[in-house]
C-alpha cells in the first residue's frame, strides 16, 4: 500500500513540476536588425533539469542543476537584450557576451516571425506548445504573454508597462469641468505646490497655464514636463511657443519622440494628468491649451476633469510617470519659438463650479495597460448608463467598437443607455462619422425596442466649441473621467490615463452637467438628417445588424 501511496505521490510531484514551469512571455519578432534580441520568458519555481525549449528544428537545454523561482528570461543575444530592455537576461542561447550565462544549445533556435511554434518539454514529454498565427497574432514588435491561462489578453508592444488594476478609498475629489472652471482649478492645484510636479500632456500650448508653472518653478518647485513629440499634425507654433519659454525658464521638457530606427512604446502619449508635491493628480480629457482650459468667463470645449487627493493615489501616477520619462524613446526637447496662442473671445457663463467631495472610492485606467476597466464599467451598470464622447468609431464596418458594443449590450438587459456625440464639422462631414453613428445606434434601438437613444451635441445653445470629453456615468454612482477615446487605436496603442470614481456626489455633479449638455441636443447639427447620407449608410447598418445577429443569435 505504501509503494502504491509513493508511486501515486511521485507521480503527481512530476505533473505538478512540469505544470508549474511554463513559458509566459516571449517576442519571436522585434525590432533589431535580424531579431538579435528575441527572447523566451518562463515562470515557475523549481529545477529546470530535463527541460528542452524548441519549435522543432532547433533549441536548448539548461545547465545542470539550474532552478528557476519566480521568472527566467532567455535571449538569443545578451547585448542585444540589453539594448532593446535596457537589463540582461539570465541566460542567452548564442554566445554573444561573457557577462551573460549561456544554455546549452542544440541547433541554433530562430524563432520565425510569421509562422513557428514553440514548444516545453520536460524529460522528452511536451508539456506546451504555442503556434503562431494560430494561438497568438504574429505582428512585429508585439510581446506575447499569458495571463490567467489566456495568450494576449490585449495588444502589447515592445517597452509597453503592465500595469495591474488598484483601488484607492477615502479619496477628496474636486470635480470640475470645461469650459466652466477648468483654468481656475488648474492655477489653484500648481499654486499649492511646494516640492515637485510632475506633468504629463499630449498637447500644451497655453501661455496662462505656462506662466502657471513657472511661477511655480520661480518657488523652487522642481518640473519635468513630458509631452507627445509627434501629435497628428506635428508640433505646432504655438505648442513650439510655450515648450520653448518653459526650457528658457529652467524647466526641463521631454518629448516621446523616437529618433530614426527607433520604436516608441506607444502610438501617442495621449495622458493629460499632473502630480503634485507626492500627494494630489490633477486628470482631465483635456489638452493644456485655451480650448480645454480657458479663461473664466470665455468658450471652449466640455471637458470632464478631476483633483484627487490621496498620497497612495499620486505615488501610482508617479510610478506611471516615472516608467515613461525613463523609456529610450524620451529625449530632450530643446525645440524652436513659436507664436503664442491666442486666447478666445467667445463668452460662456459659468454654469458649473468646481465642487469638493471626500470619501471617493479611485480606480485608475492606464491604456493600453488596463483599459479593460472601461468595459467592465459598462458591464455593471444595472439601471443607467451616460456616454459623452467627441467620437465613436466602430473596429470595421461589421464590428461594433467594443465599448459601444458592451453599452447596447446592457439596453438589452434593460438599462437605460444614452450617447451624447460632438457635432463639430470635422465630426461630422464625412460619410462615416458622429452624424451617421447617432443614425446607427437609434436604427438598432428602434429595431430591437430597447432603452437606447443617441445624438449630437447642440454646441450652439450650450456656447460650446466643441465636445471633446471621453467620459462615462454609470448608475448615478461610478463616472469615468479620461483622455481615452473610443477608436481602436486609444485604448491599445496609446498611453492613456484615466480614473473611475465610485461617489454618488460625484456622480450627480457630472449627470448635471451631462443632462445640460443632453436637452438641447438635436439629432444632427444642421437642425435635421441628412437624408443622402443616411440613404448611404442605411446598407451598412443592415449589414452590420445582419451579420451580428449571424454571429450571436443562433
Amino acid at each position: 500500500m505504501r509503494r502504491i501511496v509513493g508511486v501515486i505521490l511521485l507521480l503527481m510531484a512530476c505533473v505538478s513540476t512540469g505544470a508549474s514551469i511554463m513559458i509566459t512571455e516571449f517576442c519571436a519578432d522585434p525590432y533589431l536588425h535580424d531579431d538579435a534580441d528575441e527572447y523566451i520568458v518562463l515562470s515557475g519555481n523549481g529545477s529546470l533539469d530535463g527541460f528542452v525549449i524548441s519549435d522543432g528544428k532547433g533549441g536548448f537545454r539548461f545547465p545542470p542543476g539550474t532552478r528557476i523561482s519566480g521568472t527566467l528570461t532567455v535571449a538569443r543575444s545578451g547585448p542585444a537584450y540589453g539594448e532593446s530592455h535596457g537589463a540582461v537576461p539570465d541566460f542567452e542561447w548564442l554566445d554573444y557576451s561573457p557577462n551573460v550565462p549561456d544554455v546549452i544549445p542544440g541547433t541554433t533556435l530562430r524563432l520565425a516571425n510569421s509562422r513557428d511554434t514553440l514548444m516545453l518539454y520536460e524529460n522528452g514529454n511536451l508539456v506546451q506548445s504555442i503556434s503562431w498565427p494560430e494561438d497568438v497574432k504574429a505582428r512585429e514588435g508585439q510581446v506575447h504573454y499569458q495571463q490567467d491561462g489566456v495568450w494576449d489578453p490585449r495588444p502589447r508592444m515592445l517597452g509597453q508597462s503592465r500595469f495591474e488594476s488598484a483601488v484607492f478609498s477615502d479619496v477628496n475629489v474636486t470635480a470640475f469641468v470645461s469650459p466652466d472652471s477648468s483654468s481656475g482649478i488648474f492655477t489653484a492645484a500648481v499654486n499649492s505646490a511646494t516640492d515637485e510636479i510632475f506633468l504629463n500632456i499630449y498637447e500644451f500650448s497655453s501661455p496662462v497655464m505656462t506662466e502657471s508653472l513657472i511661477a511655480a518653478k520661480n518657488r523652487n518647485v522642481d518640473i519635468i514636463v513630458l509631452v507627445e513629440g509627434g501629435p497628428v499634425g506635428g508640433i505646432g507654433s504655438e505648442e513650439k511657443a510655450t515648450l520653448w519659454r518653459i526650457n528658457q525658464s529652467g524647466i526641463p521638457v521631454y518629448a516621446m519622440s523616437p529618433a530614426k530606427g527607433e520604436h516608441a512604446p506607444y502610438r501617442y502619449d495621449h495622458a493629460k494628468y499632473l502630480v503634485i508635491d507626492k500627494r494630489a493628480v490633477l486628470l482631465t480629457s483635456e489638452n493644456f491649451k485655451y480650448s480645454g482650459f480657458p479663461p473664466e468667463g470665455m468658450s471652449g470645449n466640455r471637458g470632464w476633469g478631476v483633483y484627487l487627493e490621496d498620497s497612495d493615489l499620486a505615488a501610482y501616477f508617479i510610478t506611471v510617470f516615472t516608467t515613461d520619462l525613463h523609456h529610450v524613446s524620451v529625449k530632450p526637447y530643446a525645440g524652436t519659438p513659436g507664436n503664442p496662442e491666442q486666447p478666445p473671445t467667445s463668452e460662456h457663463w459659468c454654469e458649473f463650479p468646481s465642487q469638493q467631495f471626500t470619501g471617493a472610492t479611485v480606480r485608475p485606467v492606464i491604456a493600453p495597460d488596463t483599459s479593460k476597466e472601461i468595459t467592465d464599467l459598462i458591464n455593471s451598470a444595472q439601471t443607467s448608463i451616460e456616454i459623452e464622447q467627441a467620437y465613436i468609431t466602430n473596429e470595421t464596418p461589421q464590428t461594433l467598437n467594443p465599448y459601444l458594443a458592451a453599452a447596447i449590450n446592457a439596453s438589452r438587459r434593460g438599462v437605460h443607455v444614452q450617447v451624447l456625440l460632438d457635432s463639430y464639422w470635422y465630426n461630422t462631414e464625412d460619410t462615416q462619422d458622429n452624424d451617421e453613428m447617432v443614425a446607427l445606434i437609434n436604427y438598432i434601438s428602434t429595431s430591437e425596442q430597447i432603452p437606447l437613444e443617441a445624438r449630437c451635441a447642440d454646441l450652439a445653445t450650450n456656447k460650446l466649441d466643441k465636445i471633446h470629453n471621453k467620459g462615462v456615468i454609470v448608475d448615478d454612482r461610478k463616472v469615468l473621467v479620461s483622455s481615452i477615446n473610443w477608436n481602436s487605436n486609444s485604448p491599445n496603442f496609446n498611453r492613456e490615463a484615466g480614473v473611475i470614481i465610485d461617489h454618488p456626489g460625484v456622480a450627480r455633479y457630472f449627470r448635471d452637467v451631462f443632462d445640460d449638455d443632453w436637452a438641447p441636443a438635436v439629432k444632427s447639427p444642421r437642425g435635421g438628417f441628412d437624408y443622402v447620407k443616411i440613404a448611404i449608410f442605411i446598407g451598412m447598418i443592415a449589414l452590420l445588424l445582419v451579420l451580428y445577429y449571424r454571429r450571436h443569435i443562433r
